[in-house]
């Protein structure tokens, strides 16, 4: 909250004392906030030190500052202001290293002398839990104040001295509601991993952040930015943003792509309905109940490629890609994903998003639920018209476990950036025909 402001500051101080170079130092400053919240440079942090952040802020600033001189050099043919351009540009990243070197030593201050600090939870009560609660204790400049720990209760006679017990770990939340704590401090809990798994999920829904000890937290962790509590290394498990404008911006995008998609692909879209016609008499349009976002349910649009014999039959047939009733339109539309093309109108509505994990009936996806655990949290978003699961080969009779573990993996590790990635995977996937 206070670096941003402080770094806009610094790097557009210069602006008005360059009337020449407004235009180009104004792009630079900005162009250099963009790149280092790029970095996460912007992101909270436990330990601070300006030494260790200076690096990275020299290179993001020099990389915008060689931006806008590659431009200025294209459109000026004279060099003779380029000097005083880079006068300023040095003036402005000196302001940058200074601000932000000021404004991490009053985010020190403030934590020393307890002005700031989060409520902070332990989870574990074993010698690392130990340590972390001594080091906490005497280094308040960490801004984690820990209010008790969390752990099995025939482990609680190994509390952590000082600290109040405050219930197990199948309390988690109820805890952390009660303490009204917003961090979570993971060190050595009494828990199998794909339980424990579980139970974050569940915080990741209400704790501000989650902070883990690696199981092996002697050996050094190779990360872009490492953080630690005095010597213990600790790695920050950031959830999903299934909301925000990132997910503001997803919708906008599934608006104009559909919306441009349906008049683009008129011709297409009519040529198929006219195959389906000819081939298999009226109703081109195949309806079928699926589960979207929350478990809700909504009716998906597809060209047919057969007429089920029965609403049982479509409902809980698992595949039709072998079918004798599926004439050469059909399997031409099946093989090259030409069938999926109605669901447009199913994006445009609301009702799925253009990338997300694919909707299952409600027949499959309770069997599925009941086999596998993990099969109901593709659930928390829309479901797709293509996904990571898809354009990774999982299709037709493929195991639900890999589908649903690459599709919790989409989603967890959710960013425009791997939508883009999975549209021109999917292209790919038509173009050469990796239809069922």
């Amino acid at each position: 909250m206070l670096l941003l402001p402080v770094d806009i500051v610094a790097l557009l101080a210069p602006v008005p004392f360059n009337a020449d170079h407004w235009r180009g130092l104004t792009v630079m400053g900005l162009l250099t906030v963009v790149l280092l919240a790029a970095g996460g440079l912007y992101r909270s942090r436990l330990h601070l030190a300006i030494l260790d952040e200076a690096p990275v802020i020299v290179s993001r600033f020099l990389m915008s500052a060689a931006i806008v001189a590659f431009i200025a050099a294209l459109r000026h043919e004279s060099f003779a202001n380029f000097g005083s351009l880079l006068r300023a540009a040095a003036l402005m990243l000196v302001m940058l290293l200074v601000g932000r070197g000021l404004a991490m030593w009053t985010i020190m201050i403030g934590r020393r002398r307890r002005i700031v600090g989060h409520p902070t939870i332990l989870v574990g009560s074993g010698v690392v839990a130990a340590e972390l609660a001594h080091v906490l204790a005497r280094y308040p400049q960490y801004g984690l104040r820990v209010v008790g720990f969390v752990d099995n209760p025939h482990r609680a006679d190994q509390a952590v001295d000082g600290l109040t017990h405050l219930g197990d770990l199948d309390h988690l939340t109820t805890a952390m509601a009660g303490a009204k704590a917003d961090v979570l401090l993971i060190a050595d809990p009494d828990i199998t991993d794909s339980r424990f798994a579980g139970l974050l999920r569940e915080a990741m829904s209400t704790t501000y952040d989650i902070l883990v000890v690696p199981r092996m937290h002697q050996f050094q962790t190779q990360t872009t930015r490492p953080d630690h509590v005095g010597a213990i290394p600790v790695m920050r498990i950031r959830p999903p943003r299934l909301s925000g404008w990132r997910w503001a911006l997803k919708r906008s995008v599934d608006v104009v792509f559909s919306a441009l998609a349906i008049v683009a692909l008129a011709p297409v879209l009519a040529a198929c309905a006219l195959a389906v016609r000819i081939e298999g008499g009226p109703d081109v349009l195949f309806r079928q109940q699926r589960v979207g976002r929350h478990g809700t349910l909504f009716e998906v649009l597809k060209f047919r490629s057969l007429r089920p014999a029965s609403e049982a039959e479509s409902q809980t047939t698992w595949s039709v890609a072998n079918d004798s009733r599926v004439g050469p339109v059909g399997r031409f539309l099946r093989r090259t994903s030409l069938d999926e093309l109605p669901q447009l109108w199913n994006i445009l509505r609301g009702d799925m998003t253009l990338v997300g994990p694919r909707p299952e009936r409600p027949h499959f996806v309770e069997l599925f639920s009941a086999e596998h655990t993990h099969y109901s949290w593709r659930h928390r978003v829309p479901a797709g018209l293509t996904g990571l699961a898809q354009v990774s080969g999982l299709r037709g009779d493929t195991p639900i476990a890999d589908r649903a573990r690459f599709d919790n993996y989409y989603i967890e590790n959710w960013s425009l950036w791997l939508d883009f990635k999975i549209v021109l995977r999917t292209i790919r996937e038509v173009l050469v025909g990796g239809g069922r």
